[in-house]
């Protein structure tokens, strides 16, 4: 059973455009899409973990930084828990 030169040819370009299709449509979605990981370089984050702490196997303390606003949160099998909020000036004035 062999494939004519014109078929392996037809069939060989039509696999190559849909890897070429399917790897578009993984960069759109990526970069386009709500929650992606994508924010262009004139952006800032807003959104930081600046320190994470295992409490137990399953349980962790996260410090969470948003905008100019800190938060201690909890985050376990059961759910996350807002323990404080901590605001910037009050972050910078408290000591290391």
């Amino acid at each position: 059973m062999t494939m004519e030169p014109e078929n392996l040819l037809r069939f060989v370009a039509a696999l190559a455009f849909v890897v070429a299709l399917i790897a578009a449509i993984a960069w759109l979605a990526r970069r386009w899409m709500p929650g992606g990981v994508a924010v262009s370089a004139s952006k800032r984050r807003r959104l930081q973990i600046v320190e994470t702490l295992a409490l137990d196997p399953k349980t962790r303390a996260m410090l969470v930084r948003r905008d100019e606003v800190e938060h201690l949160l909890v985050v376990g099998p059961h759910g996350t828990t807002a323990i404080e909020r901590i605001e910037a000036s009050r972050a910078a004035s408290e000591p290391a």
